[in-house]
C-alpha cells in the first residue's frame, strides 16, 4: 500500500512516498480505507523525532486523523458497523502505524461513522481535533452556566472548543484577530476580543472576578491565565507551557491518545456535526504525494482549518 513517512527526522522534505505491507484486521479491529488524512501539529513533532518516537525501526508514518471506508473487520469484533460504511477514526500513531497511509487499522472503539453529509476530506478534521477539544473541556469540569476563556479560537482544535463549549452550556469568551472576529462569533463565541498580550485585561473587564476555566489553544497559558477567578482552571492543548502556580488555579494538559478510544465521546462529535452544532473547516486539499507542500503551510502558520491530504 502507498503512505507517507520518513526514514529519517527532520524538515518537511524528509517526508517521502513508501511502499509498506497492507495491515490485517485482527479480533477488535477495523480496517479502513484511508480516503482522507488531516495534516496536524502533532505530525511535525512525529516527523521531528520530538512526539511519539517509538522503539521502532524505522520508517515512521505520521497522522492521527483519518477518514475513509471500512474495509476488513476483524473476526469477533463487537461493531455495528459494515464492509463499506463510510468512516473517521483517531490513531495513536507508533512505528509505521500512521494515517498518511491508503490504509490504516485500528482498534473498533477508535472508529465511527462520518457524519451524514460531509465528505471524507471534511470529516477526516474532527476526530483528533474534536476529541482534544472535548477533553480540555472535560478536563475544566464545570457545569452550565459557567463562563471559559479560549484562546486561539479561530484555530482547529479552538473552534472545536467553542462549538463544544456552547453545546455543553457555557458562556464564551474569545479571542480572534481583526480579520477573523466574524468567524469566531460565527462559531458562537459570545464574546469576542482582541487577541495578544491584553487579552487577559480585556476578559476582566468583561468579568472582573476572572473567568471558571480557561482553554489554551495558542501556548499562552503563562500570561493568558490572569483572565482565571482564584481556585479556577487551565487546560491547555500545547504541551511546555508554563503556568505561574498561584491563587489556587489548577492546570491540566490534554493527551488525546487517553481519548483514542472513547467510542461514545468520538459518536458525539458525528452526532453535533450533524445537527450543525460543530463545524469542520479545511484549508486546503492536497494528495498524498504533496505531504512535503502540505507540512510547509501549516509550519507557515495562519491558516484557518486544516490542510487534508488526499489517498
Amino acid at each position: 500500500m502507498k503512505a507517507v513517512g520518513l526514514i529519517q527526522f527532520g524538515g518537511p522534505e524528509v517526508l517521502q512516498v513508501l511502499d509498506l505491507p497492507v495491515p490485517e484486521a485482527g479480533p477488535g479491529e477495523i480496517r479502513v480505507r484511508v480516503r482522507a488524512a488531516t495534516v496536524n501539529p502533532v505530525d511535525v513533532l512525529v516527523r521531528r523525532g520530538i512526539a511519539f518516537v517509538s522503539d521502532a525501526e524505522p520508517p515512521y508514518v505520521p497522522g492521527m486523523d483519518a477518514a475513509g471506508v471500512v474495509e476488513q473487520i476483524g473476526e469477533g469484533t463487537d461493531t455495528d458497523l459494515q464492509v463499506g460504511d463510510q468512516v473517521m477514526a483517531v490513531l495513536v500513531v507508533s512505528g509505521t502505524h500512521g494515517a498518511y497511509a491508503e490504509q490504516v487499522v485500528v482498534p473498533a472503539e477508535s472508529v465511527v461513522r462520518a457524519p451524514a453529509g460531509l465528505t471524507s476530506i471534511e470529516a477526516s478534521t474532527l476526530p483528533m481535533n474534536g476529541l482534544t477539544a472535548r477533553m480540555a473541556l472535560d478536563l475544566l469540569e464545570l457545569p452550565a452556566g459557567a463562563t471559559i476563556a479560549v484562546t486561539g479560537a479561530a484555530g482547529a482544535v479552538g473552534g472545536y472548543a467553542v462549538q463544544l463549549a456552547k453545546a455543553d452550556g457555557l458562556r464564551v469568551i474569545a479571542d480572534a484577530a481583526p480579520q477573523d472576529e466574524p468567524l469566531v462569533k460565527e462559531l458562537g463565541a459570545d464574546v469576542v476580543l482582541p487577541r495578544g498580550a491584553e487579552f487577559p485585561e480585556l476578559v476582566r473587564q468583561e468579568i472582573p472576578e476572572g473567568v471558571d476555566g480557561l482553554v489554551d489553544t495558542a501556548g499562552i497559558s503563562g500570561t493568558a491565565v490572569r483572565a482565571v477567578r482564584d481556585g479556577g482552571r487551565v487546560a491547555s492543548s500545547v504541551g511546555g507551557v508554563q503556568v505561574p502556580e498561584e491563587r489556587g488555579i489548577e492546570t491540566r494538559n490534554t493527551f488525546v491518545p487517553q481519548y483514542a478510544r472513547e467510542h461514545a465521546k468520538l459518536d458525539r462529535l458525528r452526532q453535533l456535526t450533524e445537527e450543525g452544532r460543530l463545524t469542520p473547516r479545511v484549508a486546503r486539499t492536497l494528495a498524498a504525494e504533496q505531504a512535503v507542500e502540505a507540512h510547509r503551510l501549516l509550519e507557515a502558520g495562519g491558516l484557518r482549518g486544516r490542510v487534508v491530504l488526499t489517498f
